[in-house]
């Protein structure tokens, strides 16, 4: 039985599609980069918001940490609230916290920010901590998130921790700390994903974490 929760945020907790990709497409514009679809800015929800500059538009590291100031001149005041809580997730999360176990949020995104977003939909109660990336740009990658995280709440046995992700870099990063996980299949990542990282589970909706969590399912 899992006694300690970990979610991500975007695209686990809550749809932050519009206010990313809006954020994204202001920071390109400052290098003259039009992107007319923005579905197409998807792929940077998730990942940190530095390396996917440099992944996919190869910009250099000074570039790179500069479009990130400009995606943060948007997103601090407008595309933060751009952003929908999952239908069925806050039930989850009463479920969850009545059941007495603990719940950490671990988030690639600026722990600034994270706090501000869930705070503003009533979700910070129900966790123990909101753990996240330093505004310098440091701990962005999730293996150091996670490991912050459980060191904060001092959680010692990994075999009762659990991650909740949408994206191979929360897979990966639980991976790297030694906890399993749990894919998603309602946020940005597919199945194909989430296999290929080598999730614990792959699970299509809200529902199917329940049966997970309170002990329902073949292991």
């Amino acid at each position: 039985m899992y006694e300690t929760i970990l979610f991500d945020l975007d695209g686990t907790l809550t749809d932050p599609g519009a206010g990313i990709t809006n954020s994204v497409a202001y920071a390109l514009n400052h290098f003259d980069i039009v992107v007319k679809d923005k579905t197409e800015l998807y792929k940077f929800i998730g990942p940190p918001l530095q390396e996917s500059f440099e992944q996919y538009y190869k910009f250099s590291p000074k570039q790179a940490k500069a479009a990130v100031e400009y995606y943060r001149e948007y997103y601090r005041d407008k595309g933060i609230f751009e952003n929908l809580v999952y239908e069925g997730i806050e039930d989850l999360l009463k479920a969850i916290f009545d059941s007495k176990r603990q719940m950490i949020v671990a988030t690639s995104k600026p722990e600034l920010f994270a706090r501000k977003i869930l705070e503003h939909f009533g979700l910070a109660k129900y966790f123990s901590y909101i753990a996240g990336a330093n505004m310098d740009g440091t701990r962005t990658k999730k293996n150091e998130v996670i490991t912050y995280a459980l060191e904060k709440c001092k959680v010692d046995d990994y075999t009762k921790v659990v991650m909740i992700g949408d994206r191979e870099h929360d897979v990966i990063g639980a991976g790297k700390v030694g906890i399993d996980t749990i894919g998603v299949l309602f946020g940005y990542g597919d199945f194909e994903e989430l296999k290929r990282a080598g999730a614990s589970y792959i699970v299509e909706n809200v529902e199917d974490i329940y049966t997970i969590i309170f002990g329902d399912a073949d292991m």
